[in-house]
């Protein structure tokens, strides 16, 4: 059987987000470019695929209670790709408060720079408060944000497919560099943009960065089937992963794709220690930290129930919940993932909450290093992903933790590589290298 990837989320304290709490735990250390560049280097070692970091460009309102998103994403990963020789970075980025010229250029120097290592994990941005700060009177709703996601992505692909392989002359005799005939404008005028096009530099090693993409609505999978390399996703059961694996490959086939063309990062919550005792210690003085009422709000808001409904500890059955999520909730691959849970049996908030790591809403795995490489073996062979996005529940404890335990007996097990397979983060992936051309030009129907 092959191998899975690995990423590592760099997000800080951890996907506990009170984590900062904690006596040994920097409340600064979100803003620490050293311990981003230790964890990088920790993470090379242990040859991780690549580093991500979730971001929005609003300052949400948690910030009363723990850290923020912190460094600029292109900024801190950049940095820790030029202090790295192999470690891929998946840098958040978005398509409502983006221009598609500017993210395809920045991420095409990117990829010129690190050798091969950029990838854009594309958000459409969920929070209100980030359209203040464009000069936009009020935030498009979903089905805007997506509509124009899929037209940035067309022209943003485009744009990195303007130049053909065979562009280069340089002949210096006659002192011809270039065949400007290998070198296309896309001339895009759509209901968002409007792009002449071409980029001004060749692609690089990788043909594209690796798209990435995270969205469980209507919206997010047709996006994900139609352009995504890789799809982070959310999932409390194997059936909903396994589920929901197979309905994006057969989104990608109805695209024109192959359904290999596209890998799932199911991602998973680690907190790990040498024994589970230990861990199970660490894993309760965690939840000892959580503002518990306020997260059991927030999760009712989400499930589309009134926060005063039930109680931190009084159960909520599958009879209890509307018929479908709210328009308003934050998620809907973490709706739809939580909802899976408590069809399975009734659930008190109190016990979603911690189940999803404290109100991240992925899924917790706590234990020995044995325990969690069991794991995570089980759900890849049950079929659920292709690889996973280990979200450390401390990141300074769990990441150090989870490469020096756990990764040694997957890399023994032949479940993960003992080294960087491919220079490029596209072709550690398994992903195909891009066509020069692009059949389609128009939205889809």
């Amino acid at each position: 059987m092959s191998g899975f990837h690995l990423n590592l989320s760099l997000m800080t304290p951890g996907h506990f987000r009170h984590a900062w709490r904690r006596d040994h735990a920097d409340p600064l250390a979100y803003l620490d470019i050293d311990y981003f560049q230790r964890l990088a280097r920790i993470a090379e070692a242990a040859k991780i695929d690549a580093v991500f970091l979730g971001d929005g460009p609003a300052l949400r309102g948690e910030i009363e209670e723990a850290p923020g998103t912190g460094i600029d994403p292109l900024v801190l990963l950049g940095n820790l790709a030029a202090v790295t020789e192999n470690l891929g970075v998946v840098i958040t980025s978005s398509t409502t408060y983006n221009s598609p010229y500017n993210l395809a250029r920045r991420f095409q120097a990117l990829d010129h720079v690190t050798k091969g290592r950029a990838a854009v994990n594309i958000v459409t941005t969920g929070t209100p408060a980030a359209a203040a700060n464009f000069g936009l009177s009020e935030h498009p709703d979903k089905e805007t944000r997506y509509r124009r996601a899929w037209e940035f992505l067309d022209v943003v692909t485009r744009l990195w497919d303007s130049w053909e392989s065979e562009w280069l002359v340089a002949d210096k005799e006659s002192g011809h560099y270039a065949d400007l005939g290998k070198i296309h404008p896309i001339d895009h005028e759509g209901e968002f943009f409007s792009v002449a096009g071409p980029l001004p530099v060749a692609p690089g090693p990788q043909g594209r960065p690796v798209v990435v993409q995270a969205g469980g609505s209507e919206g997010g999978l047709t996006l994900a089937g139609d352009f995504a390399d890789v799809v982070f996703t959310v999932a409390q059961t194997r059936a909903k992963a396994v589920s929901f694996r197979n309905d994006i490959r057969r989104r990608a086939a109805a695209a024109g794709r192959h359904p290999d063309d596209v890998k799932i990062s199911l991602g998973v919550v680690v907190l790990v220690e040498a024994t589970e005792e230990q861990a199970r210690r660490r894993e309760q003085e965690l939840y000892d930290r959580l503002p518990i009422e306020r997260l059991t709000a927030a999760l009712l808001t989400n499930l589309g129930l009134p926060q005063d409904s039930f109680g931190p500890d009084d159960p909520i059955g599958a009879d209890d919940l509307p018929e479908t999520l709210p328009a308003g909730a934050f998620s809907t691959g973490f709706g739809i993932s939580t909802r899976a849970l408590i069809a399975e049996g009734p659930r008190t908030p109190r016990e979603l909450v911690q189940r999803g790591a404290g109100g991240s809403g992925h899924r917790l795995v706590v234990g020995s290093a044995e325990q969690v490489a069991d794991d995570l073996a089980e759900w890849f062979e049950a079929g659920t992903a292709d690889g996973f996005t280990v979200m450390p529940a401390e990141t300074a404890v769990d990441l150090p933790n989870f490469t020096e335990l756990v990764v040694p007996i997957l890399q023994e097990r032949g479940l993960f590589q003992k080294e960087y397979a491919a220079p490029t983060l596209r072709e550690r992936f398994g992903l195909p290298f891009p066509h020069r051309e692009r059949a389609a030009d128009s939205l889809p129907a």
